[in-house]
């Protein structure tokens, strides 16, 4: 089944309002990602103000990614929405996922979101972890 990438969504960081071409987004999310995450949020009490996506070290390949659900925008964060969904990036993390693809996959064997990084040089052998 595929699924399209939404169209270029509004890129926030402070007060500066970013709207344009995709390459000025830290990262981009399909559809099916944001329908899942949008379901998932309607759950959490109280409603979060958004989710963070994020790079952090760890793993066998040196990063992992992350995600949970933030109250409130960092500092430093970079605000890309999608539709009504804030999607919130560390600078940091924005360095490394640049270009990144996030979709949620649905298949017989198992569901999750799947992180497609043009970026990453290797990952390891359960795919939970890469290197740049």
């Amino acid at each position: 089944m595929a699924t399209a990438v939404v169209p270029t969504p509004e890129v926030v960081g402070g007060p500066e309002v970013v709207t344009g071409a995709a390459a000025t987004q830290p990262v981009s999310l399909t559809s099916s990602a944001i329908a899942k995450v949008k379901e998932i949020m309607a759950t959490q009490d109280p409603l979060p103000a958004g989710l963070r996506i994020g790079v952090v070290g760890g793993g066998c390949s040196g990063f992992q990614y992350s995600m949970s659900f933030e109250n409130a925008q960092g500092m430093m964060d970079k605000v890309v929405r999608f539709e009504d969904l804030k999607v919130f990036v560390d600078a940091t993390s924005a360095m490394y996922l640049n270009g990144c693809t996030v979709d949620y996959v649905e298949t017989l064997e198992a569901a999750g979101f799947k992180f497609e990084n043009p970026q990453v040089k290797s990952t390891c052998g359960c795919g939970s972890s890469f290197s740049v």
